[in-house]
């Protein structure tokens, strides 16, 4: 069975909890970013940008059977970590969890406290096109 956002946050923060520095969690988060399937070129259109982000981000939703699934790209490595992340909760979420959702696990990991001011604004507005997107469906 799916697991559901709340067991996907605590999987994230035990691998985080695995790490003994923010050096080896960043590294982390490059490679999942690595991990990400390749990003259509035909949706990196200001469309599917993200807002708010010293990067450029773009995420495109795509509704399946009742679930919301999204593809992500940065043209950064760390932010593009940091997309691998959320989209990783997110997808395969029903809209109405991904809109009600608490993202606890950006505390929890840390990533709040030990991001710069302009790439935790980024985070929280990919945050909010995600569940943009949920809202909208």
């Amino acid at each position: 069975m799916k697991q559901n956002i709340e067991e996907i946050q605590k999987e994230i923060v035990s691998e985080f909890s695995e790490l003994t520095d923010w050096e080896e969690k960043f590294q982390y988060l490059i490679e999942l970013g690595e991990e990400l399937p390749k990003f259509p070129d035909e949706k990196r259109t200001e469309e599917y940008l993200v807002p708010g982000c010293q990067s450029r981000v773009w995420v495109a939703p795509k509704l399946t059977e009742g679930r919301l699934e999204f593809d992500a790209d940065s043209d950064t490595a760390l932010t593009k970590g940091l997309i691998a992340i959320l989209i990783r909760v997110f997808s395969g979420q029903s809209p109405e969890d991904i809109a009600n959702a608490s993202l606890g696990f950006i505390e929890e990991v840390g990533l709040a406290k030990f991001l710069s001011i302009s790439r935790r604004n980024g985070l929280f507005s990919m945050v909010q096109k995600l569940k943009g997107y949920a809202e909208k469906v």
